[in-house]
């Protein structure tokens, strides 16, 4: 399709004065038309599509209709019966009332070419950048950012339903494209095995015969493998996305050797974030939380917190479920380095600090992030607390550590982490440590070599965490802190109105474009609640909480 640029020439007089006889109050998409104007331009979008062709529906009037759609948890039909039915919003559009709208099946192909020409953000940078016109949003100030697990579109399978499943798959999807050829290779063993779907309750009891269950699975896919990888097969079959998904999770869950097929075990498995979760999501993995497991992906929202300005969604983050959050600071922050957009202060959880985050941010971003860091820790042993690491002093240029007795060490050797962290191993003599009358109180860690040992940090980062470790000890800092709480909120909000906890689409590309629209979403809501002087919803208290408040 072709896209011929349509100038906005306002809305329509007859669609104008309808409208506002029957909404004398507006409605939101009254009001964010009024406010804001046309939302999205088609040139916005021009790269997504071809100039020559059957003209495309106005990719404007997609953009903002995807946002509507999360606005108020539509499906793809949904939305478009909508735009048909509704006044308000062909006004929004500044369409006719007579209008025919489109078939629902363009927001589909809409959301591919934005993922296919890499305007994903493209959405919620317009809507932000409008909004900054109107002098509600500017760099600098405050900002938090929280993160929350997002289920894929997909079951959860445990290993023997996600081998079956996946074989299942294959072999529907060869059924399919190639049912002559595969005739040959079907038994009845197999049309009994995979014929229906998969599930746990169907397979036999006793451990060892579902071992052996998984091993007859194994050696059916190999058997197919190896047909579609044979000289004489047709090279096609090998691009089937189910079959090389197959191959995939063949080699991740089996070995083939001259001993036959056997079922990987435990730490002979691939990790985690290298694994397939599903034949049917590849970019879904199975992640765990504080003891909470699923399978999917996440989210990191970051919005503005100032008390004078309305709270926006300056950024989306997706990545699967394995990427934990430690790993996503230095991303965030050069997203809305982007967009222009740095905080000079961030308020996060602990997940997102370490010492060398706050040193990063402060240094290349302008950033103070404000959150926990780990605390410098006592342990009770005997009635009596281990020594602080503040309790050791640390001269940097001699390259020594006197403990609280006053001995000095003996060594220091620079090394890193198997992450490539840098750090310091201090060590003491143990002629020292042996005699030592505060032993029971000192640091643990030693060797034979050697008496008791520390671990520091580069000069700088290690200088940031014992001072953020004092910091955060003050009321002073607790009270700048309670912002962050905040953020939850803004969670909560997306999942109840826009449902972004359970994504609608399968593959990380897609849900991520669902979690930008609903991030826009929530922006024209929390917008036009500022037009209407909606205030900030209250945090919820059960009565019996009331009760222990009042006394």
């Amino acid at each position: 399709m072709s896209l011929e640029s349509r100038d906005d020439r306002g809305v329509p007089e007859l669609t104008a004065r309808v409208v506002r006889a029957s909404f004398p109050r507006g409605t939101l998409a009254v009001r964010v038309r009024e406010t804001l104007g046309p939302l999205f331009d088609d040139e916005s979008f021009a790269e997504a599509f071809s100039t020559r062709g059957r003209p495309a529906v106005s990719p404007g009037a997609l953009a903002l209709v995807s946002v509507l759609q999360y606005a108020e948890g539509l499906t793809d039909r949904q939305a478009a019966d909508q735009l048909r039915a509704r006044m308000d919003w062909k006004f929004l559009l500044g369409l006719e009332l007579d209008d025919p709208g489109f078939d629902f099946s363009v927001l589909s192909d809409f959301r591919a070419r934005l993922i296919e020409h890499g305007l994903e953000e493209k959405v919620l940078d317009l809507v932000l950048q409008r909004i900054s016109d109107l002098r509600l949003l500017r760099s600098g100030g405050r900002q938090r950012t929280d993160s929350t697990h997002v289920l894929a579109a997909v079951r959860t399978l445990n290993r023997m339903e996600f081998v079956g499943e996946t074989l299942r798959a294959a072999l529907e999807a060869l059924a399919a494209a190639a049912p002559d050829w595969l005739s040959p290779l079907v038994t009845a063993d197999w049309v009994k095995r995979y014929g229906a779907r998969v599930d746990s309750w169907r397979f036999p009891k006793g451990e060892n015969v579902r071992t052996e269950w998984a091993v007859q699975v194994g050696r059916d896919g190999f058997a197919v493998l190896e047909a579609v990888y044979a000289p004489g097969a047709p090279a096609w079959l090998r691009q089937i996305p189910a079959v090389q998904i197959l191959r995939r999770a063949w080699v991740e869950q089996y070995h083939r050797d001259g001993e036959g097929v056997r079922w990987r075990e435990g730490k002979d498995l691939p990790p985690a974030r290298e694994r397939l979760a599903s034949p049917y999501d590849p970019d879904a993995r199975y992640g765990t939380k504080r003891g909470s497991g699923w399978c999917g992906y996440k989210t990191h929202l970051s919005e503005t917190c100032e008390p004078d300005a309305p709270h926006l969604i300056t950024h989306v983050a997706t990545t699967d479920a394995t990427v934990t959050d430690t790993e996503m600071t230095e991303p965030i922050h050069q997203g809305l380095a982007a967009r222009e957009l740095v905080p000079g202060e961030h308020a996060v959880d602990a997940g997102y600090v370490t010492a060398a985050h706050i040193v990063t941010a402060r240094d290349d971003h302008g950033v103070d992030l404000l959150g926990p860091v780990g605390l410098d820790t006592c342990h009770e042993r005997s009635g009596e607390e281990h020594f602080a690491q503040s309790a050791f002093t640390v001269d940097w240029e001699r390259r020594q550590v006197t403990c609280p007795q006053g001995l000095t060490s003996v060594s220091w050797s620079d090394q890193r982490k198997a992450s490539g962290t840098p750090l310091a191993r201090i060590h003491f003599a143990v002629t020292d440590c042996a005699v030592c009358p505060l032993r029971a109180r000192c640091t643990t860690a030693s060797n034979g070599k050697w008496g008791r040992s520390l671990t520091l940090l580069p000069r700088e980062q290690q200088e940031v965490l014992t001072q953020h470790r004092r910091e955060q000890q003050t009321e002073e800092w607790k009270k700048r802190y309670n912002v962050r709480a905040g953020v939850e909120g803004t969670i909560s909000q997306a999942v109840r109105r826009t449902g972004i906890r359970r994504t609608r689409y399968t593959g990380l590309a897609k849900t991520h474009l669902g979690n930008v629209l609903a991030a826009t979403a929530i922006n024209v809501i929390r917008l036009d609640a500022r037009l209407t002087e909606t205030p900030l919803g209250q945090t919820r208290t059960s009565h019996l909480a009331r009760l222990d408040l009042a006394a």
